[in-house]
């Protein structure tokens, strides 16, 4: 087994030189609050300026050309957050709060996914799980008149009738069509 190391050497000398970059990387992002986006933008664009420059080695081509795309791909979002200070850095916490209900939710049902129900209740779950944790929910409630809540309830049973008609299409297509076939001929008049 440790004759087999040194074969390994060469790509380990590589990450460990990679390393330092994505540490810089991490430096720059993990920035104090104070600092604004401008800031920390031109410090990255260093960075990326600087990785071309340095890591010229064939073998740092893979490196290079990975870090020029994942950070192009995110460039627009990335730095929003130190300009607004309600703004997370990290989504962790939503990642957190989903897992969570959805664990909640397959220890109800016994079902590993949880994509049915979100497609029969929609965003609804999310919203009701977050609502019963807030203090003032019922004084919130009391705002809304009723109109307003039978508009907005309309809105989302037609934006859930769209998921449910692509399943029910998806399970039996010729069923489907022809219910939808009986419906029109029954709003003109034919049988």
């Amino acid at each position: 087994m440790f004759e087999r190391l040194d074969s390994f050497r060469s790509s380990y000398e590589n990450v460990k030189r990679w390393l330092r970059p994505l540490e810089d990387a991490a430096h720059i992002l993990s920035a104090p609050a104070e600092q604004t986006a401008d800031c920390v933008r031109v410090q990255m664009q260093w960075l990326k300026n600087e990785l071309k420059n340095t890591y010229t080695r064939k073998e740092d081509t893979v490196m290079v050309e990975n870090f020029e795309r994942y950070t192009t791909g995110f460039w627009e979002g990335l730095f929003a957050c130190y300009d607004t200070p309600y703004l997370p850095r990290t989504n962790n916490d939503h990642e957190r709060f989903f897992r969570r209900t959805k664990t909640r939710h397959r220890r109800m049902t016994g079902l590993r996914s949880w994509n049915r129900y979100i497609w029969r209740s929609g965003e609804f779950v999310i919203w009701v799980d977050d609502a019963l944790k807030q203090d003032n929910l019922l004084k919130r409630l009391h705002c809304v008149d009723y109109e307003s809540y039978l508009r907005e309830r309309s809105r989302w049973e037609s934006r859930l009738l769209e998921g449910t008609n692509r399943l029910r299409f998806r399970r039996n297509p010729n069923l489907y069509l022809r219910c939808l076939e009986n419906r029109v001929c029954s709003l003109i008049g034919q049988t």
